[in-house]
């Protein structure tokens, strides 16, 4: 079974995502993601929070790579969203202003 988490947004709505080991490949279609990094301790830290009309286009030409993979991701958490794009940037935005990831700013 996959396992899930849901991340708490600023307005307090919760976004489940199911968790994936890095690399993967997803199915066609649009959804929200957030790499992720672990600790020992088992928090999960956000590296970049994003969204994308097709989650199965390959992630190794997305600008933020080099940040993200420097910055040691492991996971992407990731869910199917079609509820169009003004669901996924208002998703991607609120996860945003709480967690603040550090890759969003280069």
């Amino acid at each position: 079974m996959d396992q899930t988490i849901e991340w708490l947004g600023y307005s307090f709505r919760k976004y489940k995502h199911t968790v994936y080991t890095w690399p993967v490949k997803f199915e066609k279609g649009p959804g929200n993601f957030i790499f992720c990094s672990i600790d020992a301790d088992y928090t999960w830290s956000p590296i970049y929070i994003g969204e994308t009309n097709d989650l199965s286009e390959p992630f190794v030409n997305h600008r933020k790579m080099r940040c993200i993979m420097g910055l040691g991701a492991t996971h992407v958490h990731a869910h199917a969203n079609s509820g169009g794009e003004a669901a996924r940037l208002d998703e991607r935005n609120e996860l945003i202003q709480i967690y603040d990831p550090i890759c969003q700013h280069f």
